[in-house]
């Protein structure tokens, strides 16, 4: 769909928000502050490898903290390597920087080989990563020094465009196809990331950006389109709330509509109109297929994509209402949950505890009663002698038994 007017969207900020506290750059890429540009850009290096070992995504799953991360240490090399920011902020600290309304710009075409690789593979795990459009394609085109090839309505064409270059292509349109309504569509079947351009004619000759749409994965390919219908029209901006998306993966589903945004073109008049595929991969080109339509051959889809974004519209409102509802529901289904585990342990001990004394009822173990033994002996009482004194009973009685006089019994029988 239609992107955002330039100068809202031609650069894009990953700089922490200013209510979260920063870290001194100097602290964050480890230099001393009277480090040289070259202590510095060696510093950011190392830190860049270390943390694409980190976080590369054959070792790692998509995790939050990645993009943080990648925020804070692209957001202080952005100070310290311009020596104006790097001034500013040696005065005045964030504040001067904040103040200048300085947000971390990335040009892709002055990236070196490990700062394009840390930016890609943040770009893997999910880190959302909006880049600036090469200053030289906008000179070219603001200059009209571009190639121009057209590309008639109820066409397409195809082709591989280099990263931070651009294909431009011109729409002829008649007074009967505006008023019926003109779409432009890009894909790429192998997922390459492109940003899909239109526009406007300079009194100079040349071109000036009007618009620009980000390409989106959609299924198996990557696309991005601009809808010029005479209604107005939305697109998904999956940067919206991205972060975090990451680190709650209920908002993912709540949030999911508030990317939806109206675009601020609906309508192109009769003439020739400039569109163009910027190639937005970090190493390869970038393989595309450009079309352009003229709606009045697809009025049914026309009436159909304004009725389905009325009704997701309306499920936004729905959804914001719900959240609210969904977390208090949440909330106290936690705290009930929270009772009833406490509860059930509570249950379970108490038990246990009844179990224990309910053991303890035994005939295998003595218990001292009024100074009685009980258990054991069948009810009965027990002689209160100890076992000394019947050991000694049992030796006085040896002792008689063997004191008996034997000797007249003796001589009877010799006789």
């Amino acid at each position: 769909m239609v992107g955002s007017k330039k100068e809202e969207e031609t650069s894009s900020s990953v700089a922490p928000a200013a209510a979260v506290t920063r870290r001194d750059p100097y602290e964050v890429l480890n230099v001393a502050r009277d480090a040289s540009d070259q202590e510095i850009k060696s510093a950011y290096r190392k830190l860049a490898l270390k943390v694409i070992d980190r976080y590369h995504p054959d070792k790692n799953a998509s995790n939050p903290e990645a993009s943080e991360l990648f925020k804070e240490v692209a957001y202080s090399y952005n100070i310290l390597s311009d020596p104006e920011k790097r001034r500013q902020y040696d005065n005045a600290g964030f504040e001067a920087i904040d103040a200048d309304g300085t947000d971390m710009e990335i040009d892709l075409s002055n990236l070196g080989t490990v700062n394009t690789m840390f930016a890609a593979l943040f770009s893997k795990l999910g880190v959302p990563i909006k880049t600036t459009i090469s200053a030289n394609v906008l000179e070219d085109a603001l200059t009209g020094t571009v190639t121009v090839k057209p590309l008639p309505l109820g066409s397409s064409l195809s082709g591989k465009v280099e990263k931070q270059s651009a294909h431009f292509f011109g729409v002829n349109v008649t007074e009967e196809q505006a008023q019926a309504g003109i779409i432009v569509r890009v894909t790429s079947a192998t997922q390459s990331k492109f940003k899909l351009l239109y526009f406007e004619q300079d009194n100079g000759g040349g071109y000036n950006l009007a618009l620009q749409e980000e390409s989106e994965k959609t299924g198996k390919v990557t696309s991005a389109g601009m809808y010029f219908l005479h209604f107005q029209v939305y697109r998904m901006d999956s940067s919206v709330n991205a972060l975090a998306m990451a680190k709650d993966p209920e908002a993912a589903f709540f949030k999911r509509l508030e990317g939806l945004q109206p675009c601020e073109v609906s309508e192109l008049k009769a003439g020739t109109h400039i569109f163009a595929v910027y190639g937005d991969n970090f190493f390869k080109t970038a393989s595309y297929t450009i079309e352009a339509i003229c709606s009045a051959t697809y009025e049914s889809s026309t009436h159909k994509l304004k009725d389905i974004e009325q009704q997701i519209l309306r499920k936004r409102t729905d959804l914001r209402q719900f959240e609210t509802e969904y977390r208090k529901a949440l909330a106290q289904y936690t705290e009930v949950s929270n009772r009833y585990n406490q509860e059930k342990q509570n249950v379970e001990e108490l038990l246990k505890q009844r179990d224990n004394i309910q053991s303890s009822f035994t005939s295998g173990r003595a218990v001292v009663n009024g100074g009685k033994i009980g258990n054991g002996n069948n009810g009965r009482e027990e002689s209160s002698s100890s076992p000394s004194e019947e050991d000694g009973k049992d030796k006085s009685g040896k002792k008689r038994w063997f004191n008996l006089n034997l000797k007249g019994y003796t001589d009877k029988k010799s006789s």
